[in-house]
């Protein structure tokens, strides 16, 4: 794997550790900005609102200009957005910094995966995306506990101090490690990029990527109250409990970006599931200490470890390139927002265990959004040939067109819809796997 694919998960466990800080510091952010616990709560929401929609737009302004310089384009932005909420004079001036990096991190995500992409193998690129993706759950892991330990001894605009530190480290290793690369073939108007968005198709494979991530955060929200509420643990317990969650999806998404190249629908559908049954399991054993845990666990191993896998199947339906990632990204958002708000909803309507119930619901429909790529493949997810990129009778891994006597084959093991029927080969040809970008 090229180091460059390392550097992009370094940038990405920066915008993690800065989207989670707020969440850690709730209470000494509220005291220092003179304003109640639920306003700096909605800093979270204006963070991920930002993201869903300023992201793909700031995208859309960056199309001309090479991955690389995009990024360090980005980086100013998404430092100068930490800067003002370190130096922050009231809650309005903390309300536009959360903005500034929110739309900041959300294209930063986009150009940083399709660029991962670029970098890697077509057959390949399940693991490039785990390796970038990697700095997201790192993040979950290191980063929230770090900011968390810094704003309590230093003072939460430490935290934020530090998180600009760490961007400026990632721009600087993304500055030497990151060779410049040319923009991908077809791309740099705002028109041709938004071709691809015709396919319904498309849409139903983002829905998927929401129902996910929604199934996993209307629980991960919600962990604090069920685990001290009902199973029983203390609060001094929890975070160490958090610790091993994030550890879990450390271990899930390495064996989900292994195996997402060549299985990429079996891997949704059998993640899919057993999140619907670790999630119900959890609500009706959320009373017993050693089954919850575990079922947590579970969770953290079939949750958003799915990334990589939803990550492939979304480049094979659209294409690899920038503003494809960042709307990709929008619905992984969404999906927080969604599954955070129903959870909440739950919990104050039916209680602690209500948040498991609907993440369970929320992963079974998002299994019935693969109904369609499954009934395409004969109704069982190995009918129709390996899940992984094409090969004899496919369009050329080199970015050619697909031979005439046969359909592209894809992911999912089907032909695509509508005007994306090519789309997935549009860029030019990635670097081999040991080559210096």
């Amino acid at each position: 794997m090229p180091r460059a694919v390392h550097v992009l998960a370094f940038g990405i466990f920066a915008m993690v550790t800065s989207e989670f800080v707020v969440a850690g510091l709730m209470p000494q952010m509220a005291e220092g900005l003179n304003v109640t616990v639920p306003q700096i709560g909605y800093l979270i929401t204006v963070f991920a609102l930002s993201m869903a929609f300023g992201g793909p737009l700031l995208s859309v302004a960056l199309l001309r200009l090479p991955p690389k310089t995009a990024l360090m384009v980005l980086f100013p932005l998404f430092l100068a957005g930490n800067v003002l909420a370190a130096t922050a004079s009231g809650y309005p001036v903390m309300v536009v910094a959360r903005v500034v990096t929110g739309v900041a991190s959300q294209a930063f995500f986009g150009v940083a995966i399709s660029l991962g992409s670029q970098l890697t193998r077509p057959e390949q690129r399940g693991r490039a995306m785990a390796v970038v993706l990697n700095g997201l759950m790192l993040g979950t892991l290191l980063g929230l506990p770090l900011a968390m330990l810094t704003g309590e001894r230093y003072g939460w605009r430490a935290a934020f101090w530090a998180i600009s530190a760490l961007t400026a480290a990632a721009a600087l290793c993304t500055a030497v490690g990151v060779h410049r690369t040319d923009r991908p073939e077809g791309s740099g108007t705002f028109r041709s990029e938004l071709t691809v968005f015709r396919a319904p198709r498309l849409w139903l494979t983002l829905l998927t990527s929401t129902m996910v991530i929604g199934a996993t955060f209307s629980a991960f929200s919600y962990l604090n109250p069920i685990l001290t509420g009902v199973t029983g643990f203390s609060p001094g317990a929890v975070p160490l409990l958090l610790l091993a969650y994030g550890a879990a999806t450390v271990v899930g998404n390495t064996v989900v970006g292994r195996l997402a190249d060549r299985h990429t629908l079996p891997v949704l559908i059998g993640g899919l599931s057993l999140n619907a049954v670790f999630l119900a399991g959890f609500a009706l054993l959320a009373g017993v200490e050693v089954w919850a845990v575990l079922c947590m666990l579970g969770v953290g191993l079939v949750g958003v470890t799915m990334n990589p896998a939803l990550a492939t199947r979304v480049q094979r339906t659209g294409n690899a390139r920038p503003l494809v990632n960042t709307v990709h990204s929008s619905f992984i958002t969404l999906g927080v927002v969604l599954g955070s708000a129903l959870g909440g909803l739950g919990l104050e309507r039916f209680g602690p265990r209500a948040p498991l119930w609907l993440g369970a619901a929320l992963a079974a429909a998002g299994l019935l959004t693969l109904v369609p790529d499954l009934l395409r493949r004969g109704g069982r997810p190995g009918a129709a040939g390996p899940d992984g990129p094409p090969a004899h009778g496919g369009a050329s891994p080199l970015g050619g067109p697909p031979a005439a006597d046969h359909p592209p084959a894809f992911g999912d093991g089907s032909a695509p819809d509508g005007p994306s029927a090519n789309s997935e080969h549009p860029d030019p040809a990635p670097l081999h796997a040991g080559q210096t970008p």
